[in-house]
């Protein structure tokens, strides 16, 4: 039983130790030609949103182009993820090898 709790702890202490490094970590989600800007950390967290005051003038093009720009940060924070895991060597969740 002591054993488990351990795995436990140890994998609580390697999912701290890759969301710090995570953090650390950011990338820009652009579209519209760049005049819409997402910037967003490691964990997937939006920390900035610029955007062009010419498609203010749009709101449905304004709405798909925020949406997109989202989506395009997700995707390069996913790799960035990838990347991080890989140096850190991944979550060792016991069973799963």
């Amino acid at each position: 039983m002591f054993e488990k709790l351990k795995q436990i702890q140890d994998l609580r202490t390697q999912a701290k130790a890759i969301k710090s490094a995570l953090s650390s970590e950011t990338v820009q989600g652009v579209a519209a030609w760049e005049k819409i800007k997402i910037t967003m950390d490691g964990n997937q967290e939006v920390k900035k949103v610029e955007i062009d005051p010419e498609l203010l003038k749009d709101q449905n093009k304004l709405q798909e182009e925020i949406k997109n720009a989202i989506n395009d940060a997700i995707g390069k924070v996913q790799k960035v993820m990838a990347k991080k895991m890989q140096e850190i060597g991944g979550l060792n969740i016991p069973g799963l090898k």
